[in-house]
């Protein structure tokens, strides 16, 4: 059986699962609560931060890492083009930009607004961070403009790996999302393996209503990858 460890961007991996049709389970991991409490977790991720995956005797950690794992292994999926599929280069550069120039970058924004000391909130890293952000952001902008996903007409991994950094954008309000991005999630995000994902990630739907509710303002997720 497929173990994921943590929500997160542990969401990415369970979205993923359900696209596959692949039997899993979620196993919760409390961030807040500290892992040192939870030495199974720490047995599988000494560095103590969220998603891993464990699949008998893999154990694996990094979100996109894991979701390339599980096509390889379990594929081969439409959710991942064959590298001699003309839409395979943008699939490849939209799939680790979600996670390397989108939500890592965020991350920094997020964790200085909202553990920094107040003189500090607005530091110089923390600008520069989202100065990244929102120069990768507009190869996404300049993408959609073009075709309905990332890797062109279909649906892939890389449209999963930005949809998470989109949303995390939306439920900290570290970002705002134009008209172009906010119909794609919308697209995204309406799809039937996101909401079985959704429902089986219960602490995500919650900060998703949550942060809906507060006008997608303030951040409970910090630490994952």
């Amino acid at each position: 059986m497929i173990t994921v460890f943590g929500e997160g961007r542990g969401f990415r991996v369970v979205w993923l699962l359900e696209e596959m049709g692949l039997p899993y389970q979620l196993r919760p991991v409390d961030l807040v609560a500290g892992v040192d409490n939870d030495p199974e977790f720490l047995a599988i991720n000494p560095a103590g931060f969220i998603p891993a995956l464990r699949d008998g005797d893999a154990t694996m950690v990094e979100s996109i890492a894991i979701m390339e794992y599980l096509m390889g292994r379990y594929g081969p999926t439409p959710l991942a083009p064959d590298p001699a599929d003309p839409a395979f280069p943008a699939y490849q550069q939209f799939l680790h930009l979600g996670e390397a120039g989108l939500a890592a970058s965020l991350f920094f924004v997020v964790v200085s607004r909202n553990l920094a000391p107040e003189a500090e909130r607005h530091n110089w890293g923390a600008r520069k961070a989202l100065e990244v952000y929102e120069s990768r952001l507009r190869l996404v902008t300049r993408r959609l403009a073009d075709s309905p996903y990332l890797a062109g007409d279909r649906f892939t991994a890389a449209d999963i790996s930005v949809t998470y950094a989109l949303e995390f954008a939306q439920r900290t309000g570290a970002a705002a999302l134009g008209e172009a991005e906010q119909a794609y999630v919308t697209r995204t995000s309406g799809r039937e393996a996101y909401k079985r994902a959704m429902d089986a990630c219960q602490a995500t739907k919650a900060w998703a209503a949550e942060a809906s509710a507060r006008g997608n303002s303030g951040s409970k997720e910090i630490g994952a990858r």
